[in-house]
């Protein structure tokens, strides 16, 4: 979901809580993925026909895959919404994250914001 789109639709504080349990998910998964890697390695030791341990090396694989794709996505989820956090102080008056969305860039990477204490402008690059 785009910046503004999540800003506006629940706040930024839910929109940052969102972003943090997509980011665990997918820490999760990782997880998940690696205890599949060990299975089918130590599945793939077996002495058993060539086409089993075919089938083991391509599940190996595959996990492997989908684990470092998982790792990857964690690590840009959390990074984006740690940026977003930081930059979420209102710069008149210091308050965190009461701020209604303005205007988004076209690329939807950076928003223009608005708090919503003191009326203060200022813009968020995620």
């Amino acid at each position: 979901m785009r910046l503004d789109a999540g800003i506006r639709k629940h706040g930024f504080r839910k929109w940052y809580e969102r972003e943090l349990l997509q980011s665990h998910a997918h820490l999760a998964l990782a997880f998940l993925c690696v205890i599949g890697v060990f299975a089918a390695v130590e599945s793939a030791m077996g002495g058993r026909s060539w086409n089993d341990r075919a089938v083991d090396g391509f599940s190996t694989l595959f996990c492997a895959a989908a684990g470092l794709w998982a790792l990857r996505r964690y690590v840009y989820l959390l990074m984006r919404a740690e940026a977003v956090a930081q930059q979420a102080d209102c710069p008149g008056c210091q308050t965190y994250g009461r701020m209604e969305v303005m205007r988004a860039d076209t690329l939807g990477e950076g928003v223009q914001v608005r708090c919503r204490h003191c009326s203060h402008v200022w813009h968020i690059d995620a």
